[in-house]
């Protein structure tokens, strides 16, 4: 008995040790966080214990107009998470996981518009909680509610932020987008968005705390947070309202015109700042229908056409050399080269340069040659008054061919052929070269801004989100260069306001009502696979306004099939004009000469004048200088075919009679001749061209010609299949 009760005590007190050292070491971990035993620092296994980790989006700073209109913003939306763990405990007596993974993958397969089998096997795994990747993202409030309307256990939502556009399609390709990524932040993908994506994305916060196995936060226990910085506010120098009747007109000119693409800007004159700036087709953010990333004003290098004729009168005024009365040979111009630099004779020589519908205005002064938009007075203007070297210098001095370097655009610089004799008379044109939108908008401003150049900018302001008064960047004026002194501009402007307002300029149709404008046009053809024969041209302009003191300047271009009132169906560009000088409050001064909408000159119309009948002359076996001599006078519209030196045929014939306004018919080979725009001709017409060339035409119809299936300007031979339609 008494053996057994001291065994008794024995195991009692080594119980009661054992029971002590346990204590110890369960006060020690839970106090001082170290194991009795081993003397471990358990501190750091203590508080990661079941730590959790929630994200704070911070909110996208906003892009205005120059208005204070939202042209971004964020949004508030949700995503979805989806409980899979089923030892979650129920919350009020709901089951708080997924429980049925194929009703629940059936339901939001349709509402999210998410495969099936990929949502049901995302909610039969093995995890605590998944999410459905960016179809579960940003869910609009609507879409929340609509799910939860089904009833389905596990799963649940967080709120996220959706970046979103309110005016839609607007400077688009401009503007750019931002997106969630798979991380769910929002990043900037494109445009203004990506470029200023340090200033306008902000800093995420954080709460760090420690929950029960079952993601409940426990009391009393540690948390740590910081919170979100929003990013900062753009404002932009985009006027909304200009902007949206740039847009309109688009829609207008593709209605008009079939175009293919548009692109247009409007641009404050003294400052640089843009207005509007746009193309179509462009895109609606908000559904990223995208069909082209290219901002077509920076990065769509192009042949302007003969809104580059301008320069060429720019130099040889700014030179000092300049006659605007002195006479000039307005019919082909026919050139020889000395070394690599053209220059004019009276026919033959290497070839010739006609005017656009090969018109003919006799002897002009050089001032009409810019009225007119005569290719053969600018090639004359280049090589006689000036030089090409001349010329390629103020090109330099306008910066064509540099990057603008503006706000961060992506953008290209063109391209300068300008070795060969050819390529130098071409540029002064528009043809051969490649400029951009944004460097003829940073040219032109010193044309009409008295011979100061300012680069052209969108980005107004950077601003604190939280502070307006705290600004981080504030845009100023850059005047880039002086390529022209203020006499020189007044003097190019004084000939602009007459392409406008003369009633032979080719920017005549092109008067509003409101204000005094000036300007120039410019057509040209689209090279296609390496040839101009693709019958699609670019027609633009450029204008300022008011004419006397420009203060806006407007772009506008648009490519499209060839159509010869290009620039007499103007409604599109000139609704864009009037609303630019009605929303920037210009005061109306009487323009001396407007059109009304729908009356078109016809074919050759350059002004009114008395018909006159003539005999014609015996032109055959002379050069073409003599027939034009012989013709001049007459105001007959003279059609060279061929390229050699000598006329080897005649229509009208020699004594047959000729009239004021007819056609005249010069064949100098039977190789081959440059398609003349038909439309318009009268049957007699055509026949007239089929019987001097001998080639073979195929006529149908009556009336006047509507339709020619050879593009204009295209070389033609005998083996060409010419088809014309009349009506």
């Amino acid at each position: 008995m008494k053996r057994s009760n001291r065994m008794l005590l024995f195991i009692f007190v080594i119980t009661l040790v054992v029971s002590v050292l346990i204590a110890s070491n369960v006060f020690l971990v839970s106090v001082f966080k170290v194991h009795a035993v081993s003397g471990t620092d358990l501190s750091a296994y203590a508080e990661s214990a079941n730590m959790q980790t929630e994200y704070f989006t911070a909110t996208r700073g906003y892009i205005y107009d120059r208005n204070g209109n939202i042209i971004a913003q964020d949004n508030s939306t949700y995503n979805i998470k989806c409980i899979l763990d089923e030892n979650r405990p129920a919350q009020k007596g709901k089951v708080a996981y997924v429980d049925d993974p194929g009703k629940t993958a059936d339901v939001l397969s349709v509402l999210l518009g998410m495969d099936r089998e990929k949502i049901y096997n995302l909610l039969t795994q093995d995890l605590y909680q998944t999410e459905l990747g960016t179809a579960g993202r940003n869910l609009s409030k609507e879409k929340k509610d609509e799910i939860i309307s089904y009833g389905l256990n596990g799963i649940e939502f967080y709120p996220s932020i959706k970046r979103s556009y309110p005016l839609g399609t607007f400077a688009s390709n401009l503007i750019g987008f931002a997106q969630s990524d798979e991380s769910g932040s929002t990043v900037g993908k494109m445009g203004l968005e990506l470029i200023l994506e340090d200033e306008l994305s902000g800093i995420n916060g954080y709460r760090t705390y420690q929950s029960d196995k079952h993601g409940y936060i426990l009391p009393g226990m540690k948390m740590t947070e910081v919170s979100a910085i929003n990013g900062n506010n753009v404002t932009l120098t985009i006027d909304k309202e200009i902007q949206e009747s740039l847009e309109q007109a688009f829609m207008q000119t593709y209605e008009l015109f079939n175009a293919d693409r548009m692109w247009g800007a409007v641009m404050e004159v003294d400052t640089g700042k843009v207005l509007a700036w746009g193309q179509s087709p462009s895109f609606d953010p908000n559904q990223l229908d995208i069909t082209d990333y290219n901002n077509y004003g920076a990065q769509l290098p192009y042949e302007p056409g003969s809104t580059m004729k301008s320069f060429v009168w720019a130099a040889a005024i700014n030179e000092g050399v300049y006659d605007g009365n002195a006479e000039v040979y307005s019919g082909p111009y026919c050139y020889k080269a000395d070394g690599l630099n053209p220059y004019r004779v009276s026919s033959g020589g290497i070839g010739c340069i006609t005017n656009a519908s090969y018109k003919n205005w006799g002897t002009v002064g050089y001032d009409y040659g810019l009225i007119l938009s005569s290719n053969s007075v600018t090639a004359d203007l280049l090589t006689e008054v000036i030089s090409p070297s001349i010329y390629e210098d103020y090109l330099d001095r306008f910066h064509f061919f540099q990057p603008v370097e503006t706000d961060g655009l992506r953008e290209e610089v063109g391209i300068k052929h300008f070795k060969w004799p050819s390529e130098k008379i071409t540029a002064a044109y528009g043809q051969g070269s490649t400029v951009t939108m944004l460097q003829l908008l940073q040219a032109y401003s010193a044309i009409f801004g008295d011979g100061k150049m300012v680069k052209p900018y969108f980005v107004e302001s950077i601003k604190d989100s939280y502070d307006s008064q705290k600004v981080i960047y504030q845009a100023e004026t850059e005047v880039v260069g002086e390529p022209i002194t203020a006499d020189t501009a007044a003097t190019l402007r004084d000939i602009l306001k007459r392409v406008v307002y003369d009633k032979q300029g080719t920017g005549k149709w092109y008067a509003i009502p409101e204000i005094e404008i000036s300007g120039k046009t410019g057509t040209t053809q689209v090279l296609v696979s390496g040839s101009y024969a693709s019958g699609r041209t670019i027609a633009s302009v450029m204008m300022g306004m008011p004419a006397d003191d420009p203060q806006y300047m407007i772009y506008y271009a648009f490519e499209a099939g060839y159509d010869k009132n290009a620039h007499y169906k103007t409604e599109p560009i000139k609704t864009l004009l009037r609303k630019v000088a009605m929303l920037t409050n210009l005061t109306a001064t009487n323009p001396s000469n407007t059109q009304e909408s729908g009356e078109y000159p016809t074919e050759g119309e350059v002004v009114k004048t008395e018909i006159k009948t003539y005999e014609m002359p015996s032109l055959v076996n002379h050069s073409y200088d003599y027939a034009a001599s012989k013709l001049d006078g007459m105001g007959v519209l003279t059609y060279v075919l061929g390229s050699s030196n000598t006329i080897i045929d005649q229509f009208p014939k020699a004594g047959e009679s000729v009239s004021t306004n007819q056609k005249v018919f010069l064949l100098t080979d039977t190789g081959g001749f440059i398609m003349p725009d038909l439309t318009g001709w009268s049957k007699k017409d055509v026949t007239a061209l089929w019987e001097i060339t001998d080639f073979g035409f195929k006529i149908s119809g009556s009336g006047q010609v509507i339709s020619q299936n050879v593009p204009i300007d295209a070389f033609v031979t005998k083996d060409t299949e010419i088809e014309v339609e009349l009506q």
